[in-house]
């Protein structure tokens, strides 16, 4: 049985949290800096409520204390909501919470809340402080909650910055090696990336996963996702089903799926519980589903989706033998440097079923990813794709064909093609 007066929520309790929080965090090591940083700059000047999302153990809370070592010179309260010693936190605690800050640290004007989703009707509190002036910097690993929350009740009052594990550049400062300029490099300066950029995708950008590679971090964060995120959030009574999904969806990254044919493959009982389940999934930052492109919302919503995760090396890490399929992982690492500019992004098959990877009809841009374009055949099949689509979509006016190695410029039926091998395009965007 347990004991629930030891987790009364106290001003002593309080008192003792929040001091031993404020010195963890003052004294954290911030790591390489985020690309992210410079541009927080601008946004933190400006009324809105600053909101961080991202998967677990990204890096929110590092980034956090960035700004705060970079920007807020000591001038803010912090607060983890992800400590066990605040599961009996309430919205109607939020008042005790800011007198005991104050007794503690003196008055301030920005508050700091790290994992914020964690506790219900949050926004109440920050809506009347924002309204008196003051500044919120918060993260949160649950993007439908915090869609929900945002809209409800800071309609036109936030602004949301998505944290995606460590780019390519990120990765090579972590491994502290100086980035060279890609136009001039030598041999041995390509080689070198080619192994670098292979070591990337095998490993992924999740900072404690690169920290301590010795430990499952991977296998770890992946089942804190299903059963902390999903499943007890939730309430999900099979469990079972939901694991196979993901198991499958990792296994299968890049591939088109059908949620009718998945509903039949792992006996789910109807496209409604997966649609649900995957949107769980999306929810919580493990995967990314994808969209053929059609002028029909309709047949967007009909036709079979592509999913991606949100890190290549926990997927090859918890995945089935995905270890052997280098291709898919670039076209993952591909996927997510481009989901960080937060445009619309399908996939493209045009109506002799030739497809092409990725189709951003804001930019107008075509991107394929081949593996091995030294292959005549591949090479051919690529080409032929990427000319298809662009004929038929007739605006598109740049297609990029992304490589391992490849660096090349072609002119097929009067279009012109770029291609790039993937450290350079990765590199450069």
């Amino acid at each position: 049985m347990v004991d629930n007066k030891s987790t009364i929520l106290t001003r002593e309790l309080l008192v003792s949290v929040l001091k031993e929080q404020y010195e963890t965090f003052a004294a954290k090591d911030t790591g390489i800096q985020r690309e992210v940083l410079d541009r927080l700059e601008g946004i933190l000047k400006t009324p809105p409520v600053l909101v961080i999302t991202g998967l677990r153990r990204v890096g929110k809370s590092t980034l956090l204390a960035q700004i705060a070592h970079r920007y807020l010179n000591e001038a803010y309260y912090f607060v983890n909501f992800e400590d066990e010693r605040l599961l009996n936190f309430r919205a109607q605690d939020f008042d005790l919470l800011h007198e005991t800050l104050i007794s503690l640290f003196g008055e301030k004007k920005t508050f700091l809340f790290d994992e914020i989703q964690n506790i219900p009707e949050w926004e109440r509190f920050v809506r009347r402080l924002h309204d008196q002036g003051f500044k919120f910097i918060v993260t949160g690993s649950n993007a439908s909650l915090l869609s929900q929350e945002l809209g409800t009740r800071l309609t036109g009052r936030s602004i949301r910055i998505e944290l995606f594990p460590f780019s390519f550049r990120e990765f090579l400062k972590f491994r502290e090696i100086v980035i060279p300029n890609t136009q001039v490099l030598t041999a041995v300066q390509r080689g070198t990336l080619i192994r670098l950029v292979n070591e990337y995708l095998n490993m992924g950008g999740i900072p404690d996963a690169l920290k301590y590679p010795e430990l499952e971090m991977h296998r770890s964060l992946y089942d804190d996702v299903l059963y902390r995120d999903i499943a007890a959030r939730y309430k999900l009574e099979n469990v079972r089903s939901l694991k196979e999904l993901a198991f499958y969806l990792v296994s299968n990254l890049s591939s088109t799926v059908s949620f009718n044919k998945l509903k039949d493959l792992l006996k789910l009982g109807s496209v409604s519980t997966v649609k649900t389940y995957i949107d769980y999934l999306e929810n919580s930052w493990l995967f990314f589903v994808v969209s053929k492109y059609a002028y029909s919302v309709k047949e967007q919503q009909i036709a079979a989706k592509k999913l991606y995760c949100i890190d290549t090396g926990l997927a090859r890490s918890v995945g089935f033998s995905f270890s052997q399929n280098t291709g898919r992982l670039m076209e993952n690492a591909v996927f997510l440097q481009l989901r960080k500019k937060g445009q619309a992004i399908h996939y493209y098959k045009t109506t002799s079923d030739l497809e092409v990877d990725f189709f951003l009809p804001k930019d107008s841009l075509l991107i394929q990813v081949a593996q091995d374009f030294d292959h005549e055949e591949t090479r051919e099949r690529e080409l032929r794709a990427i000319v298809s689509v662009a004929q038929e979509q007739k605006n598109s006016s740049k297609l990029v064909i992304i490589t391992e190695h490849n660096k090349e410029r072609i002119v097929r039926d009067d279009l012109a093609i770029e291609v790039v091998p993937l450290y350079e395009w990765l590199l450069e965007k």
